[in-house]
């Protein structure tokens, strides 16, 4: 099997390079190491008020996770701390098992964002985006449940 196991959750380790857009969407990539099997990220923030402990930079987002091999996607809502270098984690107890974690580790604004964007997302071109990379877990998503929950 290709994924770790903890316990019968699946987790996946690797990279993402995920684009924060000046409307709040994130749209990206997250490259599940050692494999090199890709899956997609685009995330819609989601309307919510803001604890006053949460701070300005606090903010909800509706993250979709495809899988490009299956054509399955799973959507999960996390909190994303901060607008150009995003920290991005699950909301506690709101998935049972499903987790999501990432934290920017290089941040390309400006000249160096358009640069990776036109390599690695044409479509965002122009967007004024700034780029996020840096390390990403995902645990309990399963794409073959996913076809199962559509079957029935």
């Amino acid at each position: 099997m290709d994924e770790e196991r903890e316990g019968e959750i699946e987790k996946k380790e690797g990279v993402a390079s995920i684009a924060v857009l000046p409307c709040g969407s994130i749209s990206g990539h997250f490259i599940h190491t050692p494999l090199s099997v890709c899956y997609g990220l685009h995330g819609t923030e989601l309307a919510c008020e803001t604890e006053c402990s949460r701070g300005e930079d606090y903010r909800l987002i509706k993250l979709t996770i495809i899988d490009f091999n299956s054509k399955k996607e799973q959507t999960v809502v996390v909190e994303c701390k901060a607008h150009d270098a995003a920290r991005i984690n699950n909301v506690e107890h709101a998935h049972g098992r499903k987790s999501v974690s990432f934290e920017c580790e290089t941040l390309k604004a400006d000249k160096a964002a358009e640069d990776h964007i036109r390599q690695f997302m044409p479509k965002l071109s122009g967007l004024d985006a700034v780029i996020n990379i840096g390390p990403m877990k995902i645990s309990g998503l399963d794409f073959a449940v996913v076809e199962e929950e559509h079957a029935n």
